[in-house]
């Protein structure tokens, strides 16, 4: 497994990561049409962003990505295919983030997660700051805040 630069020409590869990732947990087609523009990484996201992709082979098999405000880094994305839930490929990913995070000058890695992933994240160190409510279809859904302390 190789961590590298993504480049803006891997963003299909990235886009369709995202959605198979999300559709594994059983979300309504609905809800995966509304999150469209969330799950999507274009060209011009790569190139202004930090984005990193887990390769096995040539495959691109998971991807993450940062943005960086003062010495708060944000996981925009953390994503794996799900043929390689449990493989590694999400902790190398962390992992990466983290360290580059760091080189940023960041003190704190944020993640505003998927409710699925909430247990993976305090695996990796995380704890839980709030939840932000995101209701969808008159579903109530919450979604964990999670911080990393990076000093």
């Amino acid at each position: 497994m190789r961590i590298s630069r993504a480049t803006p020409g891997d963003s299909a590869a990235l886009t369709e990561i995202a959605f198979r990732a999300k559709r594994h947990w059983g979300y309504p087609e609905g809800w995966i049409r509304r999150w469209k523009r969330v799950l999507t990484l274009t060209p011009a996201y790569i190139r202004s962003n930090p984005t990193y992709a887990a390769r096995a082979g040539a495959t691109i098999v998971g991807f993450a990505s940062l943005q960086r405000s003062g010495d708060v880094a944000t996981l925009e994305h953390l994503w794996v295919s799900p043929a390689h839930f449990g493989g590694g490929v999400g902790r190398l990913l962390f992992r990466r983030c983290e360290k580059e995070a760091r080189k940023m000058g960041a003190a704190v890695l944020q993640v505003e997660s998927d409710p699925n992933a909430e247990g993976f994240y305090h695996a990796m160190g995380a704890v839980t700051v709030g939840r932000r409510a995101a209701s969808l279809d008159g579903e109530k859904r919450y979604l964990p805040l999670l911080e990393k302390s990076l000093v």
